[in-house]
C-alpha cells in the first residue's frame, strides 16, 4: 500500500505523569505514516484525490500542543483515532512519538512509542 510520510515533526507539549511535565512542558518529535491508495492522486495531480498533509500536520499540532495526557500512549491513541475519523482515505496509520527530555536519569536519545492502527480494527 502507498503511504504519505511525515518525519520528525517537532512540537512543544505538556504530557507526562509528573506535575512538572504538565506545567513546564517539553519537546516531542513525531513520525507519521498514512497508508492509503495514492494512484488516483498521481494520475489526476489533484489534492482532492489524496490526504492533504498540511491539514494532518495542523491537526496533530493542535492535539500535541493544546491537549494534555499523562502517557504518550494516550497522546498517540488520540492522534491515530482522530486522523482515522477525519480522513476517510486513510486505511492505516503509524505514529511514532519520541520524548527526548523524559525525566529519567541517564544517558539516552529518547523514550518513545510506536502505534499502528487500521480502519478495520
Amino acid at each position: 500500500m502507498d503511504k504519505i510520510i511525515m518525519k520528525n515533526l517537532g512540537f512543544y507539549g505538556y504530557h507526562g505523569v509528573l506535575g512538572e511535565e504538565n506545567k513546564l512542558g517539553q519537546k516531542f518529535f513525531l513520525d507519521i505514516e498514512l497508508f492509503l491508495d495514492l494512484k488516483t492522486a498521481g494520475i489526476t495531480d489533484s489534492v482532492a484525490d489524496t490526504v492533504n498533509y498540511a491539514e494532518v500536520y495542523e491537526l496533530v499540532k493542535d492535539i500535541v500542543e493544546n491537549k494534555k495526557f499523562q502517557l504518550i500512549e494516550a497522546l498517540g491513541e488520540n492522534i491515530t483515532g482522530i486522523i482515522l475519523q477525519k480522513f476517510e482515505r486513510v486505511a492505516e496509520i503509524s505514529v511514532i512519538i519520541r520524548k527526548p527530555e523524559a525525566p529519567v536519569p541517564g544517558i539516552y536519545d529518547y523514550f518513545g512509542i510506536e502505534l499502528r492502527r487500521s480502519r478495520n480494527g
